[in-house]
This record gives structure tokens, C-alpha cells and sequence, in this order.
């Protein structure tokens, strides 16, 4: 069901000083950008391996902190992922949908609040292209 864990989100208050401390410190690549529908910065991506990202999202302490501070698991299946967790007695927060990268994603919540994100990769999203 789940292949790995695609991404972390993060806020950040201070995206090149954020960007320094991921690409010059700790030597990871900055892999492609996000903008919101408004044309607005949103999300930076940072490339830790393939498949696997950081995104940093701009607004520190402003925005949707909860839904941002979140990690994704990658699947090969959306539905049949979202099927299961149902099956179990997992309610979706945030039904699948296909975000502004192509991917289809859903979310749900854990017992303690924390923001858990599922996504299957679109083989034209800029993840699988950087």
C-alpha cells in the first residue's frame, strides 16, 4: 500500500536563509517551485533523494500551519489506499484530488492531530521530472 515517504512540510520564516541551511549545509537541491493559483510564492521543494522531498512553505508563523506541517507517503493506488483506511474506520479529512503538481492526493488525521498526507505521483508532476 504505502511505497515510502515522499515528502516533510515545513513553514519557514525565512526562505533563503531555509533554502541555505537545506542546499549549502546540509548539500541538498533546490528542485522546482510551486506558485499559488494568484501567482504567489508558495512552496519550495527541496530534493533530499529521488522521491523524496522537503517542502517549505512560505509564511512562517502565518497560513494553514496545521495542514503544512505534515509528511507524505507515497502509494501506487490512491483509491484503493483511501478504500482501505475506510475499510478500518479511518475517516478522510480531505477527499482525493489532483493538486496544482498533478498528483492525486487525500489527507487524514492522526489520533493526535498530526496532518497525514497520501499521494500518488503523476508521471507528468514536477516530482517525478526533477
Amino acid at each position: 500500500m504505502i511505497k515510502g515517504i515522499n515528502h516533510k512540510g515545513f513553514h519557514v520564516v525565512d526562505m533563503e536563509r531555509s533554502l541555505d541551511f537545506y542546499c549549502n549545509k546540509l548539500g541538498f537541491k533546490k528542485a522546482f517551485e510551486l506558485n499559488q493559483p494568484s501567482g504567489e510564492p508558495w512552496i519550495v521543494y527541496v530534493k533530499v533523494t529521488d522521491g523524496c522531498f522537503i517542502e517549505l512553505f512560505y509564511g512562517g508563523a502565518e497560513g494553514d500551519r496545521d495542514r503544512a506541517e505534515h509528511i507524505c507517503f507515497e502509494v501506487d493506488d490512491i483509491q484503493e489506499t483511501a478504500n482501505k483506511l475506510k475499510e478500518k474506520g479511518v475517516p478522510l479529512e480531505v477527499e482525493i484530488s489532483q493538486g496544482i503538481a498533478l498528483n492525486y492526493q487525500f489527507w487524514i488525521v492522526d489520533p493526535d492531530g498530526n496532518w497525514i498526507e497520501f499521494m500518488e505521483m503523476n508521471p507528468d508532476s514536477p516530482h517525478m521530472r526533477s
